[in-house]
């Protein structure tokens, strides 16, 4: 509009200082350029208008994708902290797990010589002692350990703890197949089976009988075949372990037993596990 009053007064400045008395065609020549100028003025009036809205929106628009990139320069931020920091869990973890890979390496080889040993040590067990195999004794493996099982009959007289001649044979090729095998330990378990002992004297029950056979096995191994004593534990089991259940005779004979457990010494095993 300040356009539009500028060129009319300046339409009427002019008409006004002007001396000569126009024509009417003069006169209608300067009305259609007043009216020319005025459509023009209007035309650019509102190629302004849209000239500043196009300019406000775009001002909006510009202020609008400068807050997108703010939140995605953020969102990007936080992910970049947080790749940073997943990257360096999965480092460590990749670490930890070639650790623990290489420390189940060395617990199955160290097993895996556990278990040589013992099917070595049952070989030559079973050599030594084979002229007892028919008189109730067996060699066989359990969980990386050797069992020398010895029937009551092979080695005590019925309801006695004092080991007779025939047990002492057997013993003693036992004794002399482990004064060679110096890296095994022994535990002598005294079992008896689930009939409640009677007349034996100062034997109360079945706990005592068991614990007496085993220290008794004990004493002949280290005092006599010279076996080293710290190798050697004697406990006794009662009748809580029986290796036949049923009510027979035959079960029962089998449960009454002297089991010998051969464990390889497994030092390497142990500092291993407790090593952190």
């Amino acid at each position: 509009m300040k356009i539009k009053y500028l060129l009319l007064a300046a339409v009427a400045f002019m008409m006004l200082h002007s001396c000569k008395v126009l024509s009417p065609k003069q006169y209608k020549a300067l009305v259609a350029g007043r009216d020319s100028l005025q459509n023009r003025t209007t035309n650019l009036e509102t190629e302004l208008a849209r000239l500043q809205g196009d300019t406000a929106r775009l001002h909006r628009e510009i202020a609008d994708l400068q807050r997108n990139i703010a939140d995605l320069q953020k969102n990007y931020n936080t992910l970049n902290k947080n790749y940073n920091a997943t990257s360096s869990q999965v480092n460590q973890l990749s670490g930890d797990l070639q650790k623990r890979e290489a420390r189940l390496r060395e617990v199955e080889d160290i097993l895996r010589k556990r278990d040589e040993a013992a099917n070595a040590l049952r070989d030559k067990l079973q050599k030594a002692l084979l002229g007892f195999q028919q008189s109730g004794l067996t060699v066989d493996i359990r969980n990386g350990k050797v069992y020398v099982s010895l029937t009551d009959k092979l080695l005590f007289p019925s309801g006695s703890i004092v080991i007779d001649e025939k047990g002492k044979q057997a013993l003693k090729q036992l004794a002399g197949v482990m004064n060679k095998e110096t890296d095994i330990n022994m535990a002598v378990e005294g079992h008896t089976d689930n009939q409640r002992v009677v007349n034996l004297g100062q034997i109360k029950d079945n706990w005592d009988l068991s614990v007496l056979r085993a220290t008794s096995v004990t004493r002949y191994l280290t005092e006599v075949e010279k076996v080293d004593p710290q190798r050697l534990t004697a406990t006794g089991k009662g009748e809580t372990q029986p290796i036949d259940p049923a009510n027979t005779a035959e079960a029962r004979a089998r449960n009454r037993r002297i089991e010998i457990v051969l464990t390889p010494k497994l030092d390497e095993l142990y500092n291993l596990i407790n090593t952190k």
